[in-house]
């Protein structure tokens, strides 16, 4: 598997970024002023990242999604590592991450790769949604915002 920058001449991989975030309309927002990297495995992207200029020092890991014939294999772990080390690179010093309160399995990734839970914005997913989220029965109402010092 190789993972690297979406160039500029290539789509964006909205069937994947729609499975983190279901606004077409916010995503392509903050396509705009991020960096898309992919996951490839023979030719084929099976995930991806998207890395976000935050405030000073600060990046934000704002969209991940594994295919889901490849989920549960650890490609998401290696995303998230991925991405801490470009944040790295690109000189932040902090990495911060939002995920639904009904976000089960990526609350126990993010925090298994250093994460850890700064807060929480109480009815994000209500503000800034236009439908309902459900995920694991639960509804998607607030956001949990965790960060880690680089």
């Amino acid at each position: 598997m190789e993972i690297r920058k979406l160039q500029n001449h290539e789509n964006a991989p909205m069937d994947l970024l729609l499975q983190a975030d279901p606004s077409e309309h916010l995503i392509k927002k903050y396509l705009e002023r991020s960096s898309c990297y992919i996951a490839l495995l023979d030719d084929s992207v099976i995930g991806e990242y998207v890395l976000l200029p935050a405030r000073s020092g600060t990046a934000e890991l704002g969209n991940i999604a594994v295919s889901e014939a490849h989920q549960g294999s650890g490609i998401g772990k290696l995303l998230v590592l991925h991405a801490i080390e470009q944040a790295r690179i690109e000189g932040a010093v902090t990495l911060e991450i939002g995920t639904g309160n009904s976000s089960i399995s990526q609350l126990v990734l993010y925090q298994k790769c250093g994460f850890r839970i700064t807060g929480v914005d109480r009815d994000f997913f209500i503000r800034h949604y236009d439908e309902k989220i459900y995920e694991n029965g639960i509804q998607c109402e607030d956001m949990v915002r965790m960060a880690m010092d680089l």
